[in-house]
């Protein structure tokens, strides 16, 4: 049994899992293992979601009489207008009474042109679809869709970092977020504000990270985390001797796990290996970095 034990932590070791002291000192008994002191780090909790560049507020012009041909579109799609620039002019039909009048179609507010239908010779409608659509302001946000269960963790003015196709990494954060759900696909809508940057086109895809909260307390290297039918548990190193203890984890970040119970600050575990120790087994504790060889 005890040959069975050398040539087991041999291999380990050979294999990186445990640490060499435990092959130089051949003691069966007295494990050389790496620990880890469980300290008190920040983590940041992040939701990702995707979505398409839409206007914040979007006017959409339309003529206020009937029956009018557009004699003259004066700007595209793009364009920055003004309060009250005019966009397009409409005279009365050939043959019609008051054929010398024109009417001018103005912009109701500052903003940039995302499209117009507006052509020469045309009939202009209230009823048909809007001669032009106006960004306010230019301000675009990301309009995009999470499930219902991460939507309850999100708050108006949460920071995010938004990536759209086109117009590459913008700051942005959480203007307002849905209180319905979709029924049929169980998503709920938030919309983020992205600002006026020119490089911006309605219809882009996004993806954004949305900073949801920030949580400090105990971690540990995530190397440390055994998982198994029972969940996640780490081997902790208690006067010298193992002690098998279930934790919770929560967030993960540049290979360190949040422990959100079973540790407290301080506490020494087994780094590596934990798979090859046992509740109650007698270990030599070699912090990472340290000389492996007894003293």
């Amino acid at each position: 049994m005890l040959s069975a034990v050398v040539v087991a932590a041999t291999v380990a070791c050979n294999s990186g899992l445990l640490s060499p002291a435990f092959a130089e000192s051949g003691d069966v008994g007295d494990m050389a293992v790496t620990v880890a002191r469980t300290t008190n780090i920040c983590f940041s909790d992040t939701l990702q979601v995707t979505g398409v560049v839409v206007p914040r507020n979007e006017i959409l012009v339309r003529p206020d009489r009937e029956g009018l041909q557009i004699s003259q579109v004066l700007v595209e799609p793009g364009d920055t207008v003004v309060s009250g620039q005019v966009l397009a002019r409409l005279t009365p039909p050939e043959g019609q009474q008051g054929g010398g009048t024109t009417v001018a179609i103005q912009a109701p507010a500052a903003g940039v042109v995302t499209s117009r239908s507006a052509v020469v010779g045309t009939l202009a409608s209230a009823r048909a679809e809007p001669l032009f659509r106006i960004a306010a302001k230019g301000e675009m946000e990301l309009l995009a869709e999470t499930p219902v269960k991460s939507l309850a963790s999100v708050a108006a003015n949460q920071t995010a970092k938004i990536a759209i196709v086109g117009a590459g990494e913008l700051p942005g954060k959480v203007r307002i977020f849905s209180v319905a759900i979709n029924p049929t696909t169980q998503l709920g809508q938030i919309r983020l504000l992205i600002g006026s940057d020119p490089k911006l086109r309605v219809g882009a895809f996004g993806r954004a990270t949305i900073d949801v909260g920030r949580r400090c307390g105990p971690a540990i290297p995530l190397s440390a985390v055994l998982y198994g039918p029972g969940g996640a548990v780490v081997q902790v190193v208690r006067d010298n001797r193992i002690e098998t203890r279930r934790v919770t984890v929560g967030l993960l970040s540049a290979g360190q796990a949040e422990i959100r119970d079973g540790l407290a600050e301080g506490e020494m575990v087994v780094a590596r290996a934990g798979a090859f120790v046992r509740e109650g087994d007698r270990v030599r504790s070699i912090t990472a970095g340290e000389p492996s060889a007894r003293q």
